[in-house]
């Protein structure tokens, strides 16, 4: 049997990756636009965004804040599909309008963070903790554990006590916490020191790299029959929808 042959090694295919910050503030985008310079293959593009909107909130810990981000989300999943964006990540560990995204999102793939890090953490052992900021979170992300068909494989969920502006403000304090409380989710799960602790930011952009890499490649693009059947575009025309501007705030290119 004949090997088939790629003519353009891996590391050399050009991807774009957008990562979205869904809050209508920049906060967030430079200190995570030099994270993923710092890690991207040399042949990748980023652009980190976060939404324009006219009032918002520096964080998503509450689904009401996280409810008015669901329109600008899916617009710029849409305008990432019209500018060729190879993959976009929503930024929120939450994976907000992950599926509504995906829908609208053409050839551009699109990745939640916590899917990611769950896609990660599969292929490195056989259960697995999360570390949250605060007990209000656990719900919502046990209702993300269940939809991606991995609660038997959730060992514990462990809180911080702290929301995300919290954690900006005391990195040591942030830092500190963070190990210890991943080491008592170690010793009660595995009584074991040295398993991998997985950064949903890196997760989620190599996700996205790899999948953007392998879409170029392969021509492995999003699905868009059955239940990932978008709407016609007669259909978004004769409603008028996406008429208005594109809802990006900060952009910054890396």
């Amino acid at each position: 049997m004949d090997t088939p042959t790629f003519p353009t090694p891996a590391h050399d295919v050009p991807v774009t990756v957008r990562w979205l910050n869904p809050i209508g503030r920049p906060t967030f985008d430079a200190p995570i636009s030099e994270l993923l310079h710092a890690i991207k293959l040399p042949s990748t593009r980023v652009e980190v965004l976060s939404l324009a909107m006219a009032a918002s909130s520096t964080h998503l810990e509450y689904r009401a804040y996280e409810a008015l981000t669901y329109a600008p989300i899916v617009h710029i999943a849409r305008d990432s599909a019209q500018h060729n964006i190879d993959a976009l990540v929503l930024g929120c560990f939450y994976d907000p309008a992950l599926e509504d995204a995906r829908e609208i999102s053409g050839q551009t793939v699109v990745i939640g963070p916590c899917q990611a890090s769950l896609q990660v953490a599969a292929n490195l052992a056989n259960r697995f903790s999360i570390i949250v900021g605060r007990n209000k979170w656990i719900e919502q992300m046990h209702e993300r554990i269940r939809a991606y068909g991995v609660q038997d494989r959730l060992a514990s969920m462990r809180s911080l006590g702290m929301g995300v502006d919290e954690f900006q403000r005391d990195h040591a304090l942030t830092r500190r916490t963070i190990i210890e409380q991943a080491r008592r989710a170690v010793e009660e799960v595995q009584a074991q020191i040295g398993v991998p602790v997985i950064d949903p930011v890196v997760a989620a952009f190599k996700v996205a790299e790899a999948a953007a890499g392998m879409k170029r490649r392969f021509g492995w693009s999003p699905s868009r029959v059955g239940s990932c059947e978008p709407p016609s575009e007669a259909e978004i025309k004769a409603f008028g929808l996406f008429q208005e501007p594109v809802p990006i705030g900060n952009r910054i290119n890396a």
